[in-house]
């Protein structure tokens, strides 16, 4: 949450954030309800102070019932302020938890596809002397992806990853988790169910709400996250860690959950847009002097990635109108998808500034003593679904096998291939 203090020193930067979003915030308001807190809160002081001095006179006082009555008139109007002081305070944070990071300048404006600015293209789109099939019918013919199982199982947007399949996935996953400690990321497995005051910490309560799966709300009241990046910013809530200390990287591994309630219509086929994946998410907690450096190092290893699995990739910053609450800056990592005839987000990496860790009350030390909130930044090294379709369509052949990428090979026991099992 941005600190309410900033909000009411510097509103036209709120207003001209939450404009650039594309969110409808009553920032006035804030500021009203503030200012009757702040008001409330020195009278409340007052009648304090009266309370004290009062309660040392009547001892010694001649007349004490008049004393006594004062007293009686001061406890009247306290038990009056304190429960309008409380309603004052959870009107503003009602309003206040709605307000979003602001962009930085470099955030393009807009919202629209066209808005994204593209910084980078990479490789070349590959070529085919044959009609490439979609990562649907490869998925079948190399019994790799089995749908129909899936969906006969779980539901729509559910399948099977097999033979071939699954151990491409732990190849992307050994091969990711070994870069990524070399890199110095330690690695993390988090628990994927987490509390409400998890998903508000984050950003994703109250916006994405919808987006999430809640489990027994009557009895655990535990949320499915729909990334590590949730469990990975509690690793250090409400902590204090020393400025030397910074900073402190991590990579989650976890299944990831997404209802994909507001996707009807889009990629119902396929694994692209599935309701249950895994994906190993970086993550870093650092100096607020330095989180612009490492959203470029973040960025840095995550095409790092997709050049050593060979693929044809544009980077895009990412428009303001197209930003979740928290990220102040995005870069979106798009792949060629062959039968699609064009490029698919397949990594994104945000740098969210203190915004996490306001909410979540992460602090470091700074060399004079004093707490400060640190900056919190995540990336996508890779969501392993995605990746599988963009491998199995890019490296296809003609007689319909699939070449594995070369990096991968030394984790799937040198084979170079995945071939039709017929």
């Amino acid at each position: 949450m941005i600190d309410i203090k900033f909000i009411t020193a510097n509103p036209d930067i709120i207003k001209k954030g939450a404009t650039r979003k594309m969110v409808t915030v009553d920032i006035d308001q804030i500021i009203q309800l503030d200012d009757k807190r702040r008001t409330s809160l020195q009278r409340l002081e007052e009648l304090r102070a009266t309370q004290n001095r009062v309660s040392k006179e009547i001892p010694q006082a001649a007349d004490k019932e008049i004393l006594l009555e004062e007293m009686r008139l001061v406890k009247d109007e306290i038990k009056i302020l304190e429960p309008e002081i409380s309603k004052l305070e959870n009107e503003i944070e009602e309003l206040a938890i709605l307000v979003p990071n602001p962009p930085l300048d470099s955030t393009p404006d807009g919202r629209e596809d066209s808005d994204h600015e593209i910084i980078k293209t990479h490789g070349k789109k590959p070529k085919f002397d044959f009609t490439p099939k979609d990562h649907i019918e490869l998925g079948k013919l190399l019994d790799v992806i089995d749908i129909e199982r899936g969906v006969r199982t779980s539901g729509a947007r559910f399948y099977y990853l097999k033979n071939d399949g699954a151990m491409l996935e732990f190849a992307l996953t050994q091969h990711i988790i070994h870069k990524l400690r070399s890199k110095g990321f330690a690695p993390i497995i988090p628990p994927v169910l987490v509390k409400e005051e998890a998903m508000y910490a984050t950003g994703f309560f109250p916006a994405d709400r919808n987006e999430v799966y809640h489990v027994n709300p009557d009895d655990d009241d535990l949320y499915l996250v729909g990334t590590s990046e949730v469990p990975l910013t509690m690793l250090h809530a409400k902590e204090i860690v020393p400025e030397e200390k910074l900073p402190i990287r991590y990579c989650g591994y976890s299944t990831c959950f997404r209802r994909e309630a507001g996707s009807y219509g889009k990629d119902t086929a396929g694994i692209i847009r599935v309701h249950q994946f895994n994906k190993i998410e970086m993550f870093s907690f650092c100096h607020p002097d330095k989180s612009q450096e490492e959203h470029e190092l973040i960025r840095s290893i995550e095409e790092e990635i997709m050049q050593e699995l060979g693929f044809h990739y544009q980077v895009l910053n990412i428009a303001a109108g197209d930003l979740g609450a928290p990220a102040a800056k995005k870069y979106d990592i798009e792949v060629w998808i062959p039968t699609q005839e064009k490029f698919r987000e397949l990594t994104s990496c945000s740098n969210c500034t203190d915004f996490q860790a306001r909410r979540a009350q992460i602090r470091y030390k700074d060399k004079e003593g004093n707490n400060q909130y640190l900056h919190t930044l995540n990336g996508t090294s890779i969501a392993i679904a995605r990746t599988i379709v963009a491998i199995l369509e890019n490296n296809q052949q003609a007689d319909g096998s699939v070449l594995i990428p070369e990096i991968l090979r030394p984790y799937i026991g040198n084979q170079e291939t995945i071939t039709q099992k017929i």
